[in-house]
């Protein structure tokens, strides 16, 4: 049974129409089929490789849902998290700078759900004291020379980082410096600058001998200075997902085929070995996987990607390098349906209540009802259905005893509150909704 703050932020959630970040087992729906093959990959990350899956459906198939499940799943194994939506303004996937600041920005565990670098770094430093400790060559009560001896540890366990991006080591070590000598405000800025952040004091960097701002050349080297923080501070390693790839056809043509070979790059040095303890999920379109502006344009990148998906999608096979995800039917919806009904009744004065009157066969009749008016497009509409169904009925049979959504709700749906997708599903209903480019 999930805790009221779970439930309601999950319920939150669904009323503004988006995703949960947490709580998704709650009323996950066709997930069953994945969990073997993704539990396997974490297994193989956890012994030091490095992962990778991309993630293939069209709109409302549920691709952000399925890699918040995983990184979910992967939390409660002891994994660090990261989602980076690609964007051409703030996280273009060339600019690896961007997306490693992204990455921290969105860094989460199990105990902290984002911006969980320093906490990370803090505590790899108290799990570097206890490994001198446990060697009995220095007293605790020794602080100059436990310090002394927790900096030559640190050095020695990233010496392979500190030979191409001296930087990384150099901050930490300012950065542990800054601690012992409680400066606060030394010490936040060198976090800062750690995680990519631009405009930091110039005295910060100072205090720690580097100049300017995180290159992308540096950046890549700190992702793998970080899963090395990661793996000595006992997490298995950090699940990165790369969000909306489809995004890459729609910029410039140059940028495009700048990140495109940015994540072939990515693939090769995981393959190498560069980046132990990274599981990389990357979704996108059946265009962006097949088409010819998405990873066609680099036949290495299509190459490396290829699966074969002409075969019944009931054999898919989920170990593969690229899975695909089928979307919702009228019963998957239902089924979704009954699971956040159920939550939300946990959480209800009258349960007994919420379940009668929104029974199974009225959850059917809804997701009728509102695919209906996406032109009968099931797959379009789990955000809009699971909203309507907390926003519009959930919450008033809850609050309103005379309520009864059979007699005084029909569902509608507003282009205000619709995406571009969900818009194109319900069609035009007049000349004044077709929009023409001027």
């Amino acid at each position: 049974m999930i805790g009221p703050h779970r439930a309601s932020a999950i319920l939150d959630a669904l009323r503004r129409g988006t995703v949960p970040r947490e709580g998704l087992d709650a009323f996950a729906v066709g997930m069953e089929r994945f969990e073997t093959a993704v539990d396997l990959d974490l297994a193989a990350v956890t012994s030091g490789h490095g992962g990778f899956k991309a993630v293939r459906g069209e709109y409302g198939s549920g691709k952000t849902f399925f890699a918040r499940w995983l990184q979910e799943r992967a939390r409660a194994t002891g994994f660090a998290t990261s989602e980076v939506q690609i964007s051409e303004t703030e996280t273009p996937l060339h600019k690896w700078e961007a997306v490693y600041r992204r990455i921290v920005e969105r860094l989460a565990t199990s105990d902290t759900a984002d911006g969980a670098l320093r906490a990370t770094v803090d505590g790899w430093f108290y799990t570097l004291e206890e490994d001198v400790l446990a060697e009995g060559k220095v007293a605790a009560a020794d602080g100059a020379a436990l310090a002394t001896a927790t900096e030559a540890l640190m050095e020695r366990r990233l010496s392979d980082i500190a030979r191409t991006a001296p930087a990384f080591s150099a901050v930490l070590r300012a950065y542990r410096r800054a601690l012992v000598a409680d400066d606060a405000a030394l010490a936040e800025g060198l976090i800062a600058w750690l995680g990519g952040q631009p405009n930091v004091a110039a005295a910060v960097k100072r205090a720690a001998g580097v100049k300017g701002d995180l290159d992308p050349f540096g950046a890549m080297h700190f992702l793998a200075g970080l899963l090395i923080i990661l793996r000595d501070s006992g997490r298995p390693g950090l699940v990165l997902v790369l969000d909306e790839a489809e995004t890459l056809q729609r910029m410039r043509a140059d940028t495009r085929e700048k990140g495109l070979n940015a994540l072939r790059q990515l693939l090769d040095e995981l393959d190498a070995g560069r980046y132990p303890g990274l599981y990389l999920v990357v979704t996108g379109t059946a265009a962006f996987f097949d088409g010819p502006q998405g990873v066609q344009r680099l036949p290495p990148l299509a190459q490396r990607l290829h699966t074969d998906f002409a075969t019944d999608a009931r054999f898919d096979n989920p170990r593969a390098v690229q899975i695909r995800l089928q979307g919702f039917d009228l019963s998957a919806l239902a089924a979704a349906g009954a699971r956040v009904r159920n939550l939300f009744a946990e959480q209800a004065s009258e349960p007994g209540r919420i379940r009668s009157v929104v029974d199974d066969t009225y959850l059917a009749d809804l997701a009728q009802g509102v695919a209906g008016r996406l032109g009968g497009r099931a797959g379009v509409a789990p955000r809009l259905y699971l909203r309507k169904l907390v926003t519009e009925v959930l919450d008033r049979v809850d609050q309103f005893p005379d309520f009864n959504p059979r007699d005084h709700y029909a569902p509608t749906l507003n282009p205000q509150e619709m995406s571009a997708a969900e818009r194109a599903a319900a069609g035009a209903s007049s000349a004044d909704d077709i929009e023409l480019d001027a």
